[in-house]
C-alpha cells in the first residue's frame, strides 16, 4: 500500500466521539464526493460516489453514528486501461432524512435550495478547532493524497470549485501550515510542499501513526542527504588538490627544462624538488620536509611563486618565437 493510502486507511479509522465533529468531517466527504438525485416523485436522495473503500466505510459509519441513517451500499466492477477497479455507491434513499443530513450539514442556502455543487458548508460549523480538524480529514480522505515521501514531499487536496479550495486554504492558515493553490485542469488543488508542513498537516487531521512514519523516512532522508553533501564536498576537495598538485608538478618540470632548477632562488629551487620527489604529499607533509620547516600558506606561497614563474618564462618564449 502507497503511504497516501496508508494515511487515509488511518483517518478512516478515526471516528470522532462528539456528534459535531461527526457531522463536520461529513460534510466534506458529502461535499466532496456527493450529490442529490431528483426522483420521477420529486423526491430527493443523497449519493455517494467514491472509488475508496475507506470513505465509503467512513461515511457508512457517520451517517450511522451522526444520523441513526443505515446507507445502501452498492459496489460496481469498472475496467480502465490499469487494471479493474471498483466504485462504491452509498445512498441514503428516504426524503426526508436527506432532507435532515443536508441541512445538518450546512448544504442548504440561504433561499432554501441546495447550494450549487454543494459549496463550502456553513461557517457555523466549523467554529470549533476540533470541527475544523475533522473537516480537513474529510475533505483528505474524499479527494487528497500525499507522494511517497522518500522520493518527494508534497500533500495536496484535490477541489471541484475555486470557491471550496479557498474554504480549504483558510481552514488550513490558522494551524500554521501556508497551503498554496494550483489551477490544474478543470480543478483547483490546494497543496503543501514542504516536509515540515505536511507533518503539521497528519498532525491536524489526526493522522499521528503515520506522522511518526514520515518523521522517520524525513530524518533518514536527510542524514543521507547530509552524508551526501560531506562526500561529495571531500570529493570536490581532493579533486581540487588532485588538479593542483598536477599543475604544480607540470609547471616545475617545465622550469627544470628551461631555466633549469639551479638557476631559480635557493627557497624555490628546494620546494620544487621536494615536490618532483613527493608528488603526493600534502603541502603540510613538504613544508615538514624543509629545514628549517615552513607552515602550509608558506609552501602554498612558494609553489604560487613556481607557477608564476612558469608562466612568465612560457609568455618569454612564445614572444620569442613570433618575433
Amino acid at each position: 500500500m502507497s503511504f497516501s493510502g496508508e494515511v487515509k486507511e488511518e483517518l478512516a479509522g478515526r471516528i470522532p466521539t462528539a456528534r459535531h465533529c461527526q457531522i463536520a468531517e461529513l460534510a466534506a466527504l458529502v461535499g466532496m464526493c456527493g450529490s442529490v438525485c431528483i426522483t420521477a416523485r420529486n423526491t430527493f436522495r443523497l449519493r455517494i460516489h467514491t472509488e475508496n473503500i475507506s470513505v465509503a466505510r467512513k461515511c457508512f459509519t457517520l451517517f450511522q453514528k451522526a444520523f441513526n441513517i443505515c446507507s445502501d451500499v452498492s459496489v460496481r466492477v469498472r475496467k480502465n486501461t490499469s487494471g479493474r477497479s471498483r466504485i462504491f455507491t452509498l445512498w441514503v434513499k428516504k426524503h426526508e432524512d436527506t432532507l435532515r443530513v443536508l441541512e445538518a450539514l450546512g448544504l442548504f442556502g440561504d433561499d432554501g435550495e441546495i447550494e450549487d455543487g454543494f459549496a463550502a458548508a456553513e461557517k457555523q460549523l466549523l467554529e470549533r478547532s476540533c470541527c475544523r480538524r475533522a473537516f480537513l480529514r474529510g475533505a483528505f480522505l474524499a479527494s487528497g493524497s500525499m507522494t511517497e515521501p522518500l522520493k518527494s514531499y508534497h500533500f495536496e487536496i484535490v477541489c471541484n470549485s475555486k470557491e471550496r479550495a479557498e474554504q480549504i486554504r483558510a481552514l488550513i492558515a490558522p494551524f500554521g501550515p501556508e497551503a498554496k493553490i494550483v489551477q490544474r485542469r478543470k480543478y483547483d488543488v490546494v497543496y503543501v510542499k514542504e516536509g515540515a508542513q505536511i507533518v503539521d498537516m497528519l498532525n491536524i487531521m489526526e493522522a499521528h501513526n503515520s506522522l511518526m512514519n514520515l518523521e522517520n523516512i524525513r530524518i533518514v532522508r536527510e542524514v543521507r542527504n547530509s552524508v551526501n553533501r560531506k562526500v561529495n564536498c571531500e570529493a570536490a576537495n581532493i579533486n581540487k588538490t588532485v588538479n593542483a598538485a598536477v599543475r604544480q608538478l607540470e609547471d616545475i618540470r617545465y622550469l627544470a627544462k628551461v631555466p633549469g632548477l639551479d638557476r631559480l632562488p635557493e627557497g624555490l629551487a628546494e620546494i620544487a624538488r621536494l615536490r618532483l620527489d613527493n608528488p603526493d604529499a600534502t603541502l603540510k607533509e613538504l613544508g615538514q620536509m624543509l629545514d628549517p620547516p615552513v607552515g602550509k600558506s608558506g609552501v602554498n606561497h612558494r609553489l604560487r611563486k613556481l607557477s608564476l614563474l612558469a608562466q612568465d618564462y612560457g609568455q618569454f618564449k612564445e614572444e620569442y618565437q613570433n618575433d
